[in-house]
């Protein structure tokens, strides 16, 4: 491994890792290096479009290959244990798209194994990383906004196609409001707030049988509540709001892609509003902290860690459990 610059391989060549391999153009201790997708041609054309100098056509070759330091797993989530677990076992350092896997269970079997190899894993949840979360975490440590009473976070788009056999609807791969969105609200409620102590939830389930919208409200044990929103069925204001008992922050639209928030003073007019626009697409600042981590020797990101990402993922079953919605991966 260079001493300075991670060697980045991309699995899958959709959406998502576009937006990976753009990002990795803003950062500072990372080039990309391989891409690997189950059909060669694929990966020879992402891999020609980026300027990668080594493409497969199996994640196997990828995983194995020498020319690779870590890998960003892009696949559908129905896929993100398999990929991952693939690549730890080859003593590959792994940045996982959310959500981190489809269940808690997954994700136990994803923990277990960074350990035994003692590899660095984390959660790709990128709305963490970019600076104006930093600025927002140091609010809440330094009691800016004194004991948070309650959230607000909602994120909901309207698809130009509802295609039954697409990620987001479709079964099999794990679809619906929830895994796709939701996690966005439970991640930043899970940031502020910590773990919930019960929870109520409601959720319109589509034909295909997944949930295409979703409401939950989150109790934590101070009586702090979290009220939450995802969907598939209509574009919603896509913002946070937190308030507590001496002011409250409003992150702007859109919440999971934070760049505006505004702090007002209870009971006064005093307001301040920082805006912090992002340097590059924004996956760079999860990619750059990810090499950062994996240059300094570290297993484990504190901005994501590991615990915290089975607790989210334990409360996405539990919200899922009460609807009910079944995926086919819950019974492996």
């Amino acid at each position: 491994m260079n001493n300075q610059i991670i060697r980045w391989g991309i699995i899958g060549t959709g959406r998502i890792a576009r937006a990976f391999a753009e990002g990795l153009r803003y950062t500072n201790n990372g080039k990309l290096c391989a891409t690997a997708s189950r059909n060669l041609e694929k990966a020879r054309v992402f891999a020609q479009e980026w300027n990668i100098p080594y493409a497969f056509g199996t994640y196997e070759e990828i995983a194995q290959s020498d020319e690779v330091d870590a890998v960003y797993i892009a696949t559908p989530h129905s896929a993100h244990a398999e990929n991952a677990i693939l690549c730890m076992r080859n003593q590959k350092a792994v940045l996982c798209e959310k959500p981190f896997a489809v269940n808690a269970k997954e994700v136990e079997t994803m923990i277990r194994v960074s350990k035994e190899e003692n590899v660095l894993l984390m959660e790709g949840m990128w709305s963490r990383f970019p600076p104006l979360m930093n600025e927002l975490r140091d609010w809440l440590k330094e009691g800016k906004l004194g004991e948070i009473r309650t959230l607000h976070a909602d994120f909901g788009f309207l698809p130009k196609i509802k295609d039954p056999d697409g990620r987001l609807f479709n079964l099999e791969l794990a679809g619906g409001s929830l895994l796709d969105l939701g996690i966005y609200p439970v991640s930043l409620a899970s940031m502020v707030l910590g773990k919930p102590t019960d929870l109520q939830t409601l959720a319109n389930m589509g034909n295909t049988g997944v949930d295409e919208q979703a409401a939950w409200i989150f109790r934590y044990s101070n009586g702090a509540l979290a009220v939450l929103l995802s969907s598939l069925e209509c574009e919603t204001r896509q913002e946070a709001f937190i308030a507590g008992s001496i002011g409250n922050v409003r992150i702007h639209k859109q919440c999971w892609k934070p760049q505006k928030m505004t702090f007002t003073e209870t009971n006064s007019e005093k307001s301040e509003t920082i805006e912090m626009p992002f340097e590059g697409n924004g996956f760079n600042y999860e990619a750059e902290s990810f090499a950062s981590l994996l240059l300094e020797g570290k297993k484990e990101s504190p901005i994501m860690p590991l615990d915290e990402s089975l607790q989210i993922m334990q409360q996405m079953d539990e919200i899922r459990k009460e609807w009910p919605l079944t995926y086919p991966m819950d019974s492996k």
